[in-house]
Protein backbone atom coordinates (compact mmCIF):
# COMPACT_ATOMS: atom_id res chain seq x y z
CA UNK A 1 0.00 0.00 0.00
CA UNK A 2 1.43 3.60 -0.69
CA UNK A 3 2.10 5.45 2.39
CA UNK A 4 1.71 9.02 3.21
CA UNK A 5 3.57 11.79 5.42
CA UNK A 6 1.49 13.48 8.19
CA UNK A 7 2.71 16.36 9.81
CA UNK A 8 0.99 17.52 13.06
CA UNK A 9 0.29 19.67 16.19
CA UNK A 10 -1.73 18.86 19.16
CA UNK A 11 -2.21 20.42 22.85
CA UNK A 12 -1.29 17.18 24.85
CA UNK A 13 -3.76 18.12 27.76
CA UNK A 14 -6.33 16.23 26.54
CA UNK A 15 -4.63 13.11 25.26
CA UNK A 16 -3.43 10.36 27.47
CA UNK A 17 0.22 10.64 25.14
CA UNK A 18 0.94 9.58 21.96
CA UNK A 19 0.68 5.87 21.98
CA UNK A 20 -3.12 4.04 21.43
CA UNK A 21 -4.43 2.47 25.07
CA UNK A 22 -7.78 1.06 24.97
CA UNK A 23 -10.43 3.35 26.95
CA UNK A 24 -7.75 6.16 26.41
CA UNK A 25 -8.05 9.23 24.21
CA UNK A 26 -4.42 9.62 22.73
CA UNK A 27 -3.05 10.90 19.66
CA UNK A 28 -2.62 8.01 17.58
CA UNK A 29 -5.97 6.30 18.44
CA UNK A 30 -7.76 9.64 17.23
CA UNK A 31 -5.91 9.47 14.05
CA UNK A 32 -6.40 6.23 13.58
CA UNK A 33 -9.99 6.47 13.76
CA UNK A 34 -10.24 9.11 11.45
CA UNK A 35 -8.10 7.59 8.95
CA UNK A 36 -10.29 3.99 9.54
CA UNK A 37 -13.51 6.06 8.76
CA UNK A 38 -12.13 7.88 5.47
CA UNK A 39 -10.37 4.85 4.25
CA UNK A 40 -13.43 2.43 5.12
CA UNK A 41 -10.56 -0.14 6.50
CA UNK A 42 -8.17 -0.52 9.81
CA UNK A 43 -5.61 2.22 9.25
CA UNK A 44 -2.03 2.32 11.78
CA UNK A 45 -0.11 5.64 12.22
CA UNK A 46 3.69 5.42 12.57
CA UNK A 47 5.28 8.67 14.26
CA UNK A 48 8.79 9.93 14.53
CA UNK A 49 8.73 10.37 18.35
CA UNK A 50 6.07 9.33 21.09
CA UNK A 51 5.03 11.99 23.66
CA UNK A 52 3.98 11.48 27.09
CA UNK A 53 0.78 12.78 28.41
CA UNK A 54 0.05 16.32 28.87
CA UNK A 55 3.75 16.53 26.63
CA UNK A 56 2.60 18.82 23.49
CA UNK A 57 3.92 19.13 19.54
CA UNK A 58 3.96 21.82 17.08
CA UNK A 59 6.14 19.75 14.40
CA UNK A 60 5.08 15.93 15.00
CA UNK A 61 5.35 13.75 11.97
CA UNK A 62 3.67 10.44 11.06
CA UNK A 63 3.35 8.25 8.60
CA UNK A 64 0.46 5.66 7.40
CA UNK A 65 0.03 3.42 4.56
CA UNK A 66 -3.19 3.42 3.21
CA UNK A 67 -5.32 2.74 0.06
CA UNK A 68 -4.50 4.48 -3.66
CA UNK A 69 -7.91 6.93 -3.23
CA UNK A 70 -6.21 8.87 -0.13
CA UNK A 71 -3.22 9.41 -1.41
CA UNK A 72 -3.62 12.82 -2.53
CA UNK A 73 -2.48 13.86 -6.05
CA UNK A 74 -2.83 17.34 -5.87
CA UNK A 75 -2.27 20.17 -3.15
CA UNK A 76 -5.60 20.87 -3.54
CA UNK A 77 -6.86 17.09 -2.05
CA UNK A 78 -4.14 17.07 0.06
CA UNK A 79 -5.39 20.26 1.86
CA UNK A 80 -8.72 18.80 2.20
CA UNK A 81 -7.82 15.47 3.52
CA UNK A 82 -6.15 17.49 6.08
CA UNK A 83 -8.59 19.31 7.22
CA UNK A 84 -11.22 16.41 6.89
CA UNK A 85 -8.54 14.33 9.48
CA UNK A 86 -8.65 17.47 11.92
CA UNK A 87 -12.29 17.33 11.77
CA UNK A 88 -12.72 13.48 12.66
CA UNK A 89 -9.56 13.65 15.24
CA UNK A 90 -9.73 17.21 17.34
CA UNK A 91 -12.04 17.62 20.00
CA UNK A 92 -12.18 21.53 19.93
CA UNK A 93 -9.29 22.06 18.08
CA UNK A 94 -6.77 20.40 20.35
CA UNK A 95 -5.25 18.24 17.08
CA UNK A 96 -4.40 19.58 13.96
CA UNK A 97 -3.30 18.00 10.83
CA UNK A 98 -1.13 20.82 9.48
CA UNK A 99 -0.06 18.94 5.83
CA UNK A 100 -0.51 15.34 4.32
CA UNK A 101 1.86 14.49 1.39
CA UNK A 102 2.91 11.24 -0.64
CA UNK A 103 5.73 10.05 1.40
CA UNK A 104 9.27 9.58 -0.34
CA UNK A 105 10.38 5.88 -1.20
CA UNK A 106 12.18 4.77 1.83
CA UNK A 107 10.55 7.18 4.34
CA UNK A 108 9.66 6.03 7.68
CA UNK A 109 8.76 8.51 10.29
CA UNK A 110 10.13 6.97 13.07
CA UNK A 111 13.47 5.83 11.56
CA UNK A 112 14.31 8.10 8.74
CA UNK A 113 14.62 10.98 11.31
CA UNK A 114 17.94 12.04 12.34
CA UNK A 115 17.00 14.45 14.80
CA UNK A 116 14.40 15.49 17.32
CA UNK A 117 14.02 18.88 18.70
CA UNK A 118 12.14 19.68 22.18
CA UNK A 119 11.53 23.00 24.05
CA UNK A 120 10.73 23.26 27.66
CA UNK A 121 9.53 25.81 29.36
CA UNK A 122 9.43 27.38 32.73
CA UNK A 123 8.16 30.61 34.77
CA UNK A 124 10.54 31.11 37.69
CA UNK A 125 8.75 33.33 39.70
CA UNK A 126 7.04 33.31 43.56
CA UNK A 127 3.44 34.02 41.57
CA UNK A 128 2.42 31.48 38.89
CA UNK A 129 1.13 33.08 35.25
CA UNK A 130 -2.60 31.32 35.10
CA UNK A 131 -1.80 32.20 31.17
CA UNK A 132 1.02 29.86 30.95
CA UNK A 133 -0.53 27.42 33.30
CA UNK A 134 -1.07 24.78 30.32
CA UNK A 135 2.71 25.72 28.66
CA UNK A 136 4.95 26.09 31.48
CA UNK A 137 6.16 24.55 34.41
CA UNK A 138 6.11 26.82 37.29
CA UNK A 139 9.38 27.34 39.86
CA UNK A 140 8.08 29.36 42.63
CA UNK A 141 11.65 30.97 43.09
CA UNK A 142 14.95 32.78 40.75
CA UNK A 143 16.92 30.30 39.33
CA UNK A 144 20.42 30.46 38.24
CA UNK A 145 20.66 30.32 34.44
CA UNK A 146 24.45 30.75 33.56
CA UNK A 147 24.97 27.79 36.18
CA UNK A 148 21.83 26.03 34.28
CA UNK A 149 23.63 26.69 31.23
CA UNK A 150 27.19 25.24 32.01
CA UNK A 151 25.51 21.80 33.38
CA UNK A 152 23.67 21.52 29.79
CA UNK A 153 26.79 22.35 27.58
CA UNK A 154 28.59 19.69 30.09
CA UNK A 155 25.80 16.96 28.92
CA UNK A 156 26.12 17.53 25.41
CA UNK A 157 27.86 14.21 23.46
CA UNK A 158 27.00 11.05 22.74
CA UNK A 159 26.76 9.50 25.89
CA UNK A 160 24.98 6.82 27.79
CA UNK A 161 22.04 8.94 29.20
CA UNK A 162 21.03 5.77 31.57
CA UNK A 163 20.53 8.41 34.62
CA UNK A 164 18.01 10.22 32.92
CA UNK A 165 15.81 7.73 30.99
CA UNK A 166 13.09 5.53 32.17
CA UNK A 167 14.24 1.79 31.47
CA UNK A 168 12.66 -0.04 28.79
CA UNK A 169 12.98 -3.71 28.24
CA UNK A 170 15.81 -4.13 25.18
CA UNK A 171 16.10 -0.83 24.90
CA UNK A 172 19.25 1.23 24.53
CA UNK A 173 20.08 4.62 26.75
CA UNK A 174 22.80 5.79 24.36
CA UNK A 175 22.17 8.65 22.55
CA UNK A 176 23.42 12.10 21.02
CA UNK A 177 22.67 15.08 22.58
CA UNK A 178 23.15 17.61 20.11
CA UNK A 179 22.47 20.73 21.62
CA UNK A 180 20.99 22.18 24.56
CA UNK A 181 20.55 25.86 25.56
CA UNK A 182 19.17 27.83 28.05
CA UNK A 183 17.62 31.55 27.65
CA UNK A 184 15.74 33.48 29.79
CA UNK A 185 13.43 36.01 29.13
CA UNK A 186 12.20 37.78 32.39
CA UNK A 187 10.65 35.44 34.88
CA UNK A 188 10.38 32.53 31.74
CA UNK A 189 13.09 30.26 30.81
CA UNK A 190 13.18 28.28 27.66
CA UNK A 191 15.45 25.42 27.36
CA UNK A 192 15.97 24.40 23.17
CA UNK A 193 17.30 20.72 22.73
CA UNK A 194 18.63 18.92 19.92
CA UNK A 195 19.07 14.86 19.79
CA UNK A 196 19.64 12.23 17.09
CA UNK A 197 16.66 10.71 19.37
CA UNK A 198 15.75 11.21 23.09
CA UNK A 199 14.71 7.45 24.97
CA UNK A 200 11.92 8.12 27.63
CA UNK A 201 11.47 10.90 29.92
CA UNK A 202 15.20 12.16 28.88
CA UNK A 203 14.21 15.58 28.35
CA UNK A 204 12.45 16.15 31.12
CA UNK A 205 14.85 14.28 33.20
CA UNK A 206 17.28 16.35 31.78
CA UNK A 207 15.65 19.88 32.31
CA UNK A 208 15.16 18.69 36.19
CA UNK A 209 18.68 18.11 37.03
CA UNK A 210 19.68 22.11 35.49
CA UNK A 211 16.81 23.24 37.51
CA UNK A 212 18.15 21.54 40.68
CA UNK A 213 21.45 22.96 39.63
CA UNK A 214 19.81 26.30 39.49
CA UNK A 215 18.01 26.11 42.76
CA UNK A 216 21.27 25.18 44.20
CA UNK A 217 20.38 21.65 45.33
CA UNK A 218 23.01 20.09 42.89
CA UNK A 219 26.15 21.01 42.09
CA UNK A 220 27.56 21.04 38.78
CA UNK A 221 30.05 18.02 39.25
CA UNK A 222 27.41 16.43 40.45
CA UNK A 223 25.33 16.26 37.96
CA UNK A 224 27.94 15.69 34.83
CA UNK A 225 29.21 12.34 37.02
CA UNK A 226 25.55 11.51 36.58
CA UNK A 227 26.56 10.53 32.88
CA UNK A 228 28.47 7.81 34.72
CA UNK A 229 25.26 6.14 36.12
CA UNK A 230 24.05 3.13 34.45
CA UNK A 231 20.54 3.35 35.86
CA UNK A 232 18.14 6.22 36.33
CA UNK A 233 18.96 8.35 39.06
CA UNK A 234 16.95 9.77 41.62
CA UNK A 235 18.90 12.89 41.78
CA UNK A 236 17.95 13.84 38.29
CA UNK A 237 13.95 14.31 38.73
CA UNK A 238 11.05 14.76 36.35
CA UNK A 239 9.74 18.07 35.31
CA UNK A 240 5.69 18.21 34.39
CA UNK A 241 5.04 17.27 30.97
CA UNK A 242 2.74 20.24 30.54
CA UNK A 243 6.19 22.29 29.79
CA UNK A 244 7.66 19.72 26.92
CA UNK A 245 7.02 20.46 23.10
CA UNK A 246 7.72 18.47 20.16
CA UNK A 247 8.81 21.21 18.29
CA UNK A 248 10.77 19.77 14.81
CA UNK A 249 11.63 16.63 13.38
CA UNK A 250 14.48 16.07 10.92
CA UNK A 251 15.51 14.00 7.68
CA UNK A 252 17.85 13.21 5.09
CA UNK A 253 17.72 13.93 1.51
CA UNK A 254 15.06 11.56 0.21
CA UNK A 255 17.96 9.53 -1.37
CA UNK A 256 19.12 8.75 1.74
CA UNK A 257 15.67 8.13 3.74
CA UNK A 258 15.83 4.12 3.38
CA UNK A 259 19.65 4.26 4.27
CA UNK A 260 19.17 5.79 7.65
CA UNK A 261 16.31 3.92 8.54
CA UNK A 262 18.26 0.49 7.87
CA UNK A 263 21.00 2.13 10.51
CA UNK A 264 18.95 3.62 13.36
CA UNK A 265 17.75 -0.21 13.41
CA UNK A 266 20.75 -1.33 14.92
CA UNK A 267 21.21 -1.19 18.32
CA UNK A 268 23.61 1.31 19.80
CA UNK A 269 26.06 -0.54 23.07
CA UNK A 270 28.89 0.70 24.55
CA UNK A 271 31.51 -0.06 22.51
CA UNK A 272 29.65 3.03 20.17
CA UNK A 273 30.86 5.89 22.95
CA UNK A 274 34.41 4.72 22.65
CA UNK A 275 34.51 5.08 18.68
Amino acid sequence: MPRIRLDLAYDGGGFAGWAAQPGLRTCQGELERALTTIAREPVRVAVAGRTDAGVHASGQVAHADVPDALVPGDPDAAQRLALRLSRLAARGGDLVVRAVSPAPAGFDARFSAVSRSYRYRIMASAAADPLERHTAAHVPQPLDVDAMQRTAEALVGLRDFAAFCKPREGGTTIRELRAFTWQREGALLTAALTADAFCHSMVRALVAACVRVGEGRLGLAQAAALLDERSRSPLTGLMPAHGLTLVAVGYPPDDLLAQQAERARARRSASDLDA
